[in-house]
């Protein structure tokens, strides 16, 4: 494998970060995950408006136009022999000397890394309700932080399962969201999924199904809900920037209806965008 790490393209072994990087000593540091398919980033410009505003919030200097990105994710894809990829495009605060630091950080280091997309996207999962709680973001809302250890406890709690997506809630009980995505579920054809308020990651993916729910003329439901809901739902399902919409079969003992009609529509949209879409502000005319 081959990695970008701060403007050069280097063997995965030769990959060196500082022992001083505050993003490794005090995870300060942000990530955005997303797909590129036969060479185009799906959605780059959502996913770096995100990553730029959480880096700012967090006093991180970094800026990339498009442009600059599509160049780096060109020759990447080229040295790792692939065309489509599952991309994690990562900026930490860089090296300071040790102690928590207030000022801004000049210095960032971002490594990108690649590898192929999973063989299997399409399929279908259960899940399961966790019984670790969602834990509260660090500050006003969720970043997509290096703070990950509320998830791998969960993914332990979990265990080494295949095609089964644990399912968070928060301390006030209310359904929050996958270890690894964002649920939404269908009852009576309206389409439900909790709101920021749960203390949940304001997904990529989460965002583009709701605007495309909007722009189909569905009727979506964003708010406080508890497990009871989700549990007698007619049909669910989780998205990420990677699998992008996958149906659930089952919560726990409920049985869903995995090839609801809605569900493999929004599929289709995907399929209809994946390859040229920039953002989901395109389909909005331009709004953002």
């Amino acid at each position: 494998m081959y990695v970008y790490v701060n403007d050069s393209i280097v063997s995965a072994e030769q990959a060196k970060v500082s022992a001083f990087d505050h993003g490794y000593m005090y995870g300060l540091g942000l990530f955005e995950t997303f797909r590129v398919e036969d060479g185009h980033p799906f959605l780059l410009d959502d996913h770096f408006r995100r990553l730029d505003d959480g880096l700012r919030s967090l006093g991180i200097e970094w800026s990339m136009k498009r442009e600059q990105a599509i160049t780096i994710i060109q020759d990447l894809l080229e040295a790792n022999q692939l065309n489509s990829a599952y991309v994690r495009w990562n900026v930490s605060a860089g090296p300071h000397e040790l102690g928590l630091y207030t000022g801004t950080y000049s210095e960032p280091t971002t490594i990108i890394y690649m590898k192929s997309l999973p063989t299997q996207l399409n399929g279908v999962k259960d899940a399961v309700i966790l019984s670790i709680k969602r834990n509260t973001p660090e500050g006003d809302i969720r970043l997509k932080s290096h703070h990950y250890l509320n998830n791998v406890l969960a993914k332990r709690e979990l265990g080494a399962v295949g095609n089964v997506e644990g399912i968070f809630l928060n301390g006030s009980g209310y359904v929050a969201e996958g270890i690894v995505s964002n649920v939404f579920w269908i009852k009576n054809n309206t389409v439900y999924t909790p709101a920021i308020e749960t203390g949940i990651l304001d997904g990529i993916t989460r965002q583009f199904v709701l605007t495309l729910l909007k722009q189909q003329g569905v009727s979506a439901q964003i708010g406080l809900y508890k497990p009871e809901e989700l549990l007698s739902a007619d049909a669910a399902f989780v998205t990420n920037s990677i699998q992008e919409v996958v149906p659930l079969r089952s919560c726990n003992e409920k049985q869903y209806n995995s090839e609801h009609e809605l569900i493999a529509s929004l599929s289709k949209e995907f399929d209809r965008y994946r390859q040229w879409l920039w953002s989901r502000y395109e389909l909005q005319g331009g709004k953002q």
